[in-house]
């Protein structure tokens, strides 16, 4: 796959090169010279100098750049290439601030910029076509813990693990350039600046170009909803970067403001340059309900439209973070939606929590965790579609009808829930060992797209925490702010003191959180890992499973009791012909059933002629996963026989 422009920005001087992005240094070729071209949006100032590293004695060169007529600065230095250090200095005041569009920033977000050059990669993936919607099976993943290096370098190596597993698509948490020792990076203030502290942009490049080689897509989690309070230098070249209105982390980006246009283009420029100089498969936009935008385009539009151009007929994924759950995201520019791929599906989560622990703090209060809940999930997607919330005290969510069912992301855990719980414990440690396994089930067979967060697979034992390391005074704010949040849930906080609460700052978390990998070797684990696995390829070999997102399948589902459901999978064809590869899904989270007879046609005979019966495709209690088997369910005589606390895949016999 060869690198094409993202597309062209012409400076105002006629001599000046073509550009991939509207500002940077980007390196060129002007009049036989090779060097690099320097574009700044500055437009209040009244000069704007490059201060270039000399290689000899740490001395800088002073190159002043000329202004355009819409406030940029632009010019070209011959003789500055890859891996040369520089900062801007304006107004010719001070040692100056790091690029607003760095590629790299190698002594992180307050120091020089470097001067990269993205075609120097060899790519390997020209082969490589992209994520369709159906079919995925994503990972979400911190590269700061995932593996016991903590770079680039230490996860690439774990990625023939998740292909193991049968993952397709891994999506890494955010990587632009944020301050301190550690992070999860929702605080980043250099947005094209993938972060130092997990090695070089071609490090980045070279963790994606395995990923595809293994056959898995790469997406990148972005935040464009705020930046981050400490390295963001952007209001120092224009105070119109941020908009006057704030949002719950701080002042947003201005999008529909004065002098806009820069700054939405800042933005589309970054979603592009991530897919195309990256080779990247999608893009994960975190909290999309703060991108407040009156334009006649929103900027979620926009960006993704940028992003799919600069895709260059990949097929590509764009998922957002909603938390008032806007199906209206997900539907297409033609329709008057935003055209997203996917949302995250909170709501299933919350309901699926409840199910397991029997806990309704806080936002979990607004469900009950019961069999009619998850099995809306299945035929609705999200659950909360225009009705009132108690816990918000107002209406939320979107009619979602007639969207796909691929479109809701699902999941058990994610980086927030985990990181949200007390203790910030993984859910199988808050939940019985058969009903978590039962849910498991649910997730991986299910017709949305399920998502894993990293070491879920194997029931890790490591926690994963809220992490951030910044200044004393900050690190304090930061503390205060989680104790605030967390005191929603009764016994995390005792007042304004926190009690059970560690210290954001601390440098044990991020080691409590990284992955112990050796543990996938001890029995328990190992068992939950073969769990995980073969629910991976039932999901994708199963004749019906396999397509229940595709023409042909259609789903049913039916609540016996508060906390048992069916889903029945129908295939569409001749008579006679559907009945081998119709599937009949039951998850029981309650008591044994045995009951003479149910009087639910779902429960039917397999087959349009009403014949054969039901036998045990797979179940969650399966000894090879710690469970404790179960005999069919289905007798003529005997009536339905439901074990408890389990999930079975039923298909009729003779199965195809």
């Amino acid at each position: 796959m060869s690198m094409s422009p993202l597309r062209t920005t012409a400076p105002a001087a006629d001599s000046h090169p073509p550009r991939r992005l509207a500002q940077g240094a980007e390196l060129t070729t002007v009049d036989g010279r090779r060097g690099t071209h320097f574009r700044i949006w500055a437009p209040t100032r009244s000069s704007v100098e490059i201060l270039l590293e000399e290689s000899s004695g740490g001395e800088q060169a002073v190159h002043r750049l000329e202004r355009e007529p819409d406030g940029h600065w632009s010019s070209f230095v011959a003789d500055a290439g890859a891996g040369a250090r520089y900062r801007v200095r304006l107004d010719e005041d001070g040692q100056g601030f790091p690029d607003p569009a760095s590629r790299s920033l190698p002594e992180g977000p307050h120091g020089p910029s470097e001067i990269v050059d993205p075609a120097a990669f060899a790519w390997t993936d020209s082969l490589w076509t992209g994520l369709p919607l159906h079919g995925q099976l994503l990972y979400e993943l911190h590269v700061g813990t995932f593996s016991p290096e903590g770079t680039w370098q230490g996860a690439m190596a774990k990625l023939p693990l998740l292909q193991a597993l049968g993952v397709t698509a891994v999506e890494v948490m955010p990587v632009a350039e944020f301050p301190g020792r550690f992070g999860w990076g929702y605080d980043g203030v250099a947005w094209f600046a993938p972060s130092h502290l997990y090695g070089t942009p071609d490090d980045f490049r070279r963790f994606v170009n395995e990923a595809h080689r293994l056959g898995l897509g790469v997406l990148l989690d972005v935040v464009y909803n705020h930046l981050g309070p400490d390295g963001n230098y952007l209001e120092q070249f224009s105070p119109r970067y941020l908009a006057e209105h704030t949002n719950e982390w701080g002042r947003g980006m201005n999008f529909d403001g004065a002098d806009c246009g820069p700054v939405r283009r800042y933005v589309t420029d970054n979603a592009a340059y991530w897919i195309d100089e990256f080779h990247l498969d999608g893009l994960r936009l975190d909290a999309t309900q703060a991108l407040t935008d009156g334009s006649a385009e929103h900027i979620i539009a926009a960006l993704g439209r940028a992003a799919r151009t600069a895709a260059g007929g990949r097929r590509l994924l764009l998922i957002g973070e909603n938390e008032p759950e806007d199906a209206n995201l997900m539907r297409s520019t033609e329709l008057g939606g935003l055209g997203l791929d996917g949302l995250w599906n909170d709501d299933l989560h919350h309901a699926m929590n409840v199910a397991l622990t029997g806990r309704r703090q806080a936002y979990y209060g607004d469900y009950a965790g019961t069999a009619s809940e998850w099995l809306a999930a299945v035929k609705h997607g999200f659950l909360f579609q225009g009705q009132r919330s108690v816990w918000q005290g107002k209406r939320r969510g979107h009619p979602a009808r007639g969207l796909p069912s691929a479109s809701f992301v699902t999941f058990l855990e994610n980086h927030d829930q985990v990181a949200n719980s007390l203790g910030s414990s993984r859910l199988w440690t808050q939940s019985n060992p058969a009903c978590h396994r039962a849910l498991t089930a649910l997730l991986l067979l299910g017709p949305w797209t399920p998502m894993l967060f990293q070491g879920e697979e194997w029931s890790s034992t490591a926690p994963f925490h809220y992490f951030a390391d910044h200044t004393a005074e900050l690190a304090r704010a930061v503390r205060e702010g989680r104790a605030t949040f967390m005191s929603q849930f009764p016994g995390c906080v005792r007042g304004s003191e926190p009690s059970l609460l560690p210290d954001p700052s601390s440098p044990d978390l991020p080691e409590a959180s990284r992955l112990r990998w050796e543990e996938r070797d001890l029995p328990a684990h190992a068992a939950s890992l073969r769990l995980h696995t073969d629910l991976a390829a039932l999901r994708r070999s199963d004749p019906t499973l396999g397509a229940h997102a595709a023409t042909g399948v259609s789903i049913e589902v039916a609540a016996l009791t508060a906390t048992c459901g069916i889903i029945r999978y129908f295939v569409d064809g001749p008579i006679g012909s559907a009945g081998p590869r119709e599937r009949l899904l039951i998850v029981n989270l309650g008591a044994d059933l045995v009951l003479p007879t149910i009087a639910e046609p779902l429960l039917s005979p397999p087959g349009r002629t009403q014949y054969g019966c039901w036998r045990i495709v797979w179940s969650s209690e399966d000894p090879r996963y710690g469970g404790h088997g179960c005999a069919e369910p289905d007798s003529e005589e005997k009536g339905w026989r439901i074990p408890g606390a389990a999930t079975v895949l039923l298909g009729p016999l003779p199965l195809v």
